[in-house]
């Protein structure tokens, strides 16, 4: 069995209810003047635990203003407004775009390193402020990531920030949170989740110390995400995506993404398409890609997604990815590129910017070629 490093947040919190266990675990740290990075529809949800903080002394600064797919501009005027604040420690409450500027916030407040240096894995220097990230879709699984995304405007390509110096302090993953996320929002996230755990799961570098947060949140995901997007307050449900999103962050560290989270980013870095529904829509045709190459593997992810196998892995391997069609479908996932804006000319240098992420395709079970690449954008047409 080939070693293996997990990274994890020193302390991971989960249950409805639980952003209560984070203001009891903030008051005993001394800290003063927390930094909070959030969303608009987010505030009226944490405003209890904000207020308990002000009135038990602590001085808060609240940021809201992230967008969708934030850029390397956009994080660097968010950095000096942490700085004219004087924060010393930092809390990310909502999606994955929210948490990853929370991280890198609290990692370059008080560092000499510009952001845009640091892209790429272990460039980081040292550690930075103490953070904590609450997690309001389910998701990215970033909470317990050591992974961050930002859009640079130079290329317009999406790239990623990887370092032990991004895990979290600490992360709370409360279900309630959820509860009030809209139906197209919780089915790109959901289907963002479940590609976390699917890509783990038949990646080249998978492990058996990973393969049982990967299968559990497949399991997870695929039997409740059509229930929590026709019923937002299904609690069952909702618990069961955000438990099935916090097993597919932990899966991040040591094992990652592969080819689906490397397509998508032309999708998010050109056309501005929100990370979840790039690899939502991407997701079924490069399994079907990759299925001939693991079919074992594929078998045991169809048999998690809760289809009936087959008489032999080739069959239960294409009945997966069967059934992910049908879950997209489902959820309202659209089928082509064309239906989220982008011409089909747009292929030739999508497939070239997906290249560079050679950070995610070296995991791929199957070599992705530029050719290959073409193939599948232009199979979403």
């Amino acid at each position: 069995m080939k070693p293996i490093t997990l990274l994890q947040p020193q302390k991971i919190v989960f249950g409805t209810g639980c952003i209560q266990t984070l203001v009891d675990d903030y008051l005993k740290l001394g800290f003063q003047h927390l930094f909070v990075l959030t969303a608009p529809p987010i505030r009226p949800l944490i405003a209890p635990a904000l207020e308990q903080l002000t009135a038990a002394g602590v001085e808060t600064e609240v940021f809201d203003n992230i967008v969708a797919e934030p850029t390397v501009n956009d994080f660097n005027a968010i950095l000096e407004r942490a700085r004219q604040f004087g924060a010393d420690s930092v809390v990310g409450i909502g999606g994955g775009s929210v948490l990853d500027v929370a991280k890198l916030i609290a990692a370059f407040i008080n560092s000499p390193q510009a952001v845009e240096d640091c892209f790429g894995t272990g460039f980081i220097q040292r550690r930075g402020l103490w953070f904590a990230c609450l997690p309001t879709t389910a998701g990215t699984g970033s909470e317990v990531s050591p992974n961050a995304i930002l859009l640079d405007e130079r290329d317009h390509l999406k790239k990623g920030i990887v370092s032990p110096y991004l895990i979290a302090d600490a992360a709370y993953v409360d279900p309630k949170l959820t509860w009030t996320v809209p139906a197209k929002v919780t089915a790109d996230t959901g289907m963002d989740a479940l590609t976390h755990c699917i890509e783990a799961y038949t990646n080249k570098f998978a492990h058996p110390a990973v393969d049982i947060y990967a299968l559990q949140g497949i399991r997870l995901i695929a039997a409740n995400l059509v229930k929590a997007v026709r019923n937002g307050n299904d609690q069952e449900a909702r618990e069961a995506l955000a438990l099935g999103s916090l097993y597919g962050g932990l899966c991040l560290g040591p094992v990652n993404t592969a080819a689906v989270h490397a397509l998508s980013y032309p999708l998010g870095g050109e056309f501005h398409i929100p990370h979840g529904l790039s690899n939502a829509i991407l997701l079924p045709s490069v399994m079907k890609f990759n299925r001939p190459a693991n079919l074992r593997r594929y078998a045991e992810v169809a048999v998690a997604l809760g289809v009936e196998p087959g008489r032999d892995d080739d069959e239960t391997a294409q009945r997966g990815v069967d059934f992910i069609y049908q879950l997209a479908d489902a959820v309202g996932i659209p089928k082509k590129l064309s239906d989220l804006g982008i011409p089909q000319t747009a292929v030739d240098g999508m497939a070239r910017a997906a290249m560079e992420v050679q950070r995610l395709l070296k995991n791929n079970p199957r070599e992705v070629t530029e050719q290959d690449a073409r193939d599948i954008y232009n199979s979403l047409y």
